[in-house]
C-alpha cells in the first residue's frame, strides 16, 4: 500500500518519467522486502547492511542509496517517519564516468552499414541520424512524434525527461533519413501509432530494447570494436560539438541536462582541443 501512494506521489507531484519511477520503486520494494523491513522501524545500519550485502557496482549502489533516501524523505513529509535513515549512510566514491566515444569516421562507418534497400534499413539509418544528430536519448527517439517535427524550420519538439520539452536542431541528413523512411513507413496498427514516427514492421512503437539491439547489430556489421549502446551517439554528438567549438551552454540546452555539470561530464574533450582553445584564447597569449 504504501509503496503505491509512494508511486503516485513520485507520477504526479513529482512528474517523473515511468522508466524512473520504475527504478526507484524496485530498489524500494527490494530493500523492504530483504528482510521483512518496516518502512517506521528502519535504521541507517539497516541500509549499511542491506548495500553491503548486494553484489552490484559502486555505481549502482549509489543509484539505491538516492533512490532510499528519496522514498524516506517522502516517508518524513507524509508521517510515516520521523527522520531519514539514508541521510546518514555515506553514498559511494565514484570516478568520473566517461563512456565510449565514437570517432566521425566510426559514426559515418555504422551509418554506411544500413542497407538502404528495405523500409527496415531506411528506419534503421533514421533512428542512428536522430541519436548522433540530434542527440536524442533511447527513449526520445523511441517515442518521437511526426508532428513534432519541423522539416521547414529544422527542428524537433522533444518531450525529454519529466516532460519537459526542448527544440533541438534537425540536421540536413538526418532529415533527409527520416524522409526516406516516411515514404515507406509501415501503416499504423492502430490510431495510437498513427503519429509515432519509428515503427515495427507490424506497425507497431519500437521499444527501447529493439534500438539497443539494432545499435549492436550495425556497429557489429561496421566492424566497430567498442562496446556501443544508443546513448554512445548522444555522448559521441555532444563530444564532436565541443570539439569542433560549441559553446557548453547550447550543448547543454540541446540535451536537456538541468545542471551544466552533467554536461561537463558527457563532454569531456580531447587534451589537444582544450590546450589549443586555451592558448588561442589567454589573455596573455
Amino acid at each position: 500500500m504504501i509503496l503505491q501512494e509512494y508511486r503516485n506521489y513520485l507520477m504526479i507531484e513529482r512528474r517523473m518519467s515511468p522508466n524512473t519511477v520504475a527504478s526507484y520503486c524496485h530498489d524500494v520494494e527490494a530493500f523492504l522486502k530483504s528482510d521483512g523491513l518496516d518502512p517506521s522501524s528502519v535504521t541507517s545500519s539497516d541500509i549499511e547492511s542491506y548495500l553491503g550485502s548486494i553484489d552490484v557496482s559502486k555505481r549502482s549502489s549509489a543509484r539505491i542509496l538516492s533512490a532510499l533516501r528519496n522514498f524516506f524523505d517522502w516517508c518524513v513529509q507524509e508521517g510515516e517517519t520521523k527522520e531519514n535513515p539514508a541521510a546518514l549512510v555515506d553514498s559511494p566514491k565514484l570516478g568520473k564516468y566517461l563512456p565510449a566515444v565514437l570517432s566521425v569516421e566510426e559514426v559515418s562507418a555504422i551509418m554506411d552499414s544500413v542497407d538502404l534497400k528495405s523500409s527496415t534499413g531506411k528506419r534503421d539509418r533514421a533512428i542512428l541520424e536522430v541519436l548522433y544528430g540530434c542527440g536524442l536519448r533511447v527513449s526520445e527517439a523511441a517515442s518521437l512524434r511526426i508532428s513534432k517535427i519541423n522539416f521547414e524550420e529544422g527542428f524537433v519538439d522533444v518531450i525529454g525527461k519529466g516532460d519537459k520539452q526542448r527544440l533541438v536542431p534537425l540536421g540536413e541528413m538526418a532529415a533527409d533519413a527520416i524522409k526516406a523512411y516516411l515514404e515507406d513507413r509501415p501503416v499504423p496498427y492502430s490510431r495510437a501509432q498513427e503519429n509515432i514516427l519509428f515503427l515495427n514492421k507490424f506497425g507497431k512503437s519500437l521499444s527501447r530494447v529493439s534500438i539497443f539491439n539494432l545499435v549492436k547489430k550495425q556497429a557489429m556489421i561496421a566492424g566497430i570494436q567498442k562496446e556501443i549502446s544508443p546513448h554512445t551517439f548522444r555522448h559521441s554528438f555532444a563530444t564532436h560539438l565541443i570539439e569542433n567549438g560549441a559553446d557548453l551552454r547550447i550543448v547543454q540546452e540541446m540535451l536537456g541536462h538541468e545542471s551544466i555539470l552533467t554536461t561537463e561530464i558527457y563532454t569531456h574533450i580531447d587534451s589537444s582541443t582544450w590546450h589549443k582553445a586555451v592558448l588561442e584564447h589567454h589573455p596573455r597569449r
